[in-house]
């Protein structure tokens, strides 16, 4: 792991990188209630319209339902619809939980920044995050959304959100994510950023986590 300076602070994306995706289960899930073109809309990184509404906070999720449920079979539910989109989300291995902690515990901040939307927030991702008893803001110094800030990355705007919000210095904030295009908004807004791939040992989240608790001893 390679970094320009000491590393005070650490943002962390969710998906992909904490969050273990499956895009090709969401993809399946709402063919199945009738969404054909699924695969066009949902992207890994970033979605498309109408799903872009959601992540951005353009549109609510009943004004997403409602326009998605006029393309579906009919009769389709809010519930069958949430349902089928949180199929994206796999798991959060209790492990990553742990290494957030350790890494705050090492004295590092540590905030977490997100292209996601309020209905997987507040639902999959809030309970999978009490694993430990804990909830989500308890493993995080602050924590910025795309939905909340009306934008995505890898907009380097929200990468100086982050910035501008918690008083960080850009040389010494480290931004792990799992996109190469994120990574890239990342540096043009100052920040250091290093690309995760939790199919790699090396390259993990873990393995990144690690080395940065190593360094302070």
């Amino acid at each position: 792991m390679e970094t320009k300076a000491d590393i005070k602070n650490v943002v962390f994306d969710l998906g992909g990188v904490v969050i273990d995706l499956a895009r090709e289960n969401a993809v399946a899930e709402l063919q199945k209630i009738g969404l054909a073109d699924a695969g066009e809309l949902l992207g890994l990184y970033k979605q498309e319209e109408p799903f872009l509404g959601l992540e951005t906070g353009h549109c609510t999720a009943a004004e997403l339902f409602d326009l998605l449920r006029e393309r579906c079979r009919p009769g389709t539910s809010d519930r069958e619809i949430a349902s089928a989109f949180e199929a994206f989300l796999v798991d959060i291995p209790v492990e990553r939980l742990r290494a957030l902690r350790a890494l705050r515990d090492a004295g590092y901040k540590v905030y977490a920044l997100s292209n996601t939307n309020p209905v997987m927030f507040h639902s999959w991702i809030a309970d999978k995050f009490r694993q430990e008893g804990l909830q989500t803001r308890d493993y995080f110094d602050g924590i910025v959304t795309s939905f909340e800030e009306g934008t995505c990355k890898p907009n380097p705007e929200l990468f100086r959100t982050v910035l501008r919000r918690y008083h960080l210095n850009g040389d010494e904030t480290l931004m792990l994510d799992d996109s190469a295009a994120n990574c890239e908004g990342a540096r043009k807004a100052g920040m250091q950023a290093i690309r995760i791939d939790n199919s790699s040992e090396d390259a993990s989240m873990l393995a990144v986590v690690n080395n940065l608790i190593s360094s302070k001893k």
